[in-house]
């Protein structure tokens, strides 16, 4: 299996790039004073922000590959994987990196927040793109937040003061994202949002276990649509069928759910297959190998 690094708390990647501790549930690392660094392929179990002038060659982000620009924005959050294989090669990076512990945000206004930023999404695969003025706006944030953690101690004063850091940083990042998203034909994109999100919310709810794999019939309906005319409409709008869409879905998490170490039968049940043989002919039929033929090519 390829060598991953389980980012399952803020300070394992900091460690990991040599950057000093600041706070258990927060780390803020100036790449600019840690370079250079090793590339490296994360499950994150964090919420994170990578604001750099120009990223790694060759980043996935879950199992697709992310079309990154110079001076731009990539954003993970726990679950997914990403990042790049450590091939040796010493890499120069200038910028930010800022991950956070979902502790931090819980039972805060900001956590139920979190589902309306989508950059966030495996969906969405580019990096967000930033002007001069929003680098350097992001760039003094920044270095005004590690300050905050540098001269103060942990107590709930500071993490309210981080909070409201935080809240303006990610405002800020969805304007940033909206501003990118309305330059997408809108049609499309509305109906791929819609639908993309509903399968987020059915995977993120655990309906799967309840009801079992998604359907075209089920997300038509909470569309407010008949089968017939969303499958047509998503047809028109994107040249695929629904339930493509949905099968394409499904097995990326499966890709992913793999990757971390999940065997055919976990990943089938977390899936909502009634059955490990069902999942392994979809993802055949998707990727055109076997999920153990899959499995075997990352060793």
């Amino acid at each position: 299996m390829k060598k991953i690094l389980n980012v399952d708390t803020p300070n394992v990647f900091a460690r990991h790039v040599g950057a000093p501790e600041l706070h258990p549930l927060l780390s803020i690392i100036h790449y600019d004073e840690v370079s250079p660094v090793h590339n490296s392929l994360n499950n994150y179990g964090v919420y994170g922000l990578f604001i750099q002038r120009e990223f790694p060659s060759n980043l996935s982000y879950g199992t697709r590959p992310l079309q990154v620009s110079d001076a731009s924005i990539i954003a993970v959050a726990p679950g997914q994987l990403g990042g790049g294989e450590d091939e040796g090669e010493e890499l120069m990076i200038s910028g930010w990196a800022i991950l956070w512990s979902p502790e931090l945000i819980h039972n805060t206004d900001l956590e139920p927040r979190m589902r309306d930023y989508h950059f966030f999404s495996y969906f969405y695969t580019e990096s967000l793109r930033t002007e001069q003025s929003e680098w350097l706006f992001i760039d003094q944030l920044l270095s005004q937040m590690r300050q905050e953690v540098q001269s103060n101690d942990d107590t709930h004063v500071l993490r309210n003061v981080l909070l409201a850091y935080l809240r303006l940083l990610l405002e800020y990042c969805y304007r940033i994202y909206l501003r990118q998203f309305s330059e997408e034909n809108k049609d499309t994109a509305d109906i791929l949002k819609r639908f993309h999100a509903l399968l987020e919310k059915y995977y993120f709810e655990g309906r799967q276990h309840r009801l079992g794999l998604p359907t075209v019939a089920y997300c038509a309906s909470e569309m407010a649509y008949s089968p017939h005319y969303f499958g047509d409409l998503f047809r028109k709008n994107t040249g695929t069928t629904a339930i493509n869409y949905i099968h394409t879905y499904v097995v990326n998490i499966g890709k992913s759910l793999l990757m971390q170490g999940h065997n055919i039968n976990e990943t089938s049940r977390l899936l909502g297959f009634d059955y490990p043989h069902h999942f392994t002919r979809l993802f055949k039929n998707t990727v055109g190998i076997t999920p153990s033929q899959f499995i075997g090519k990352q060793a």
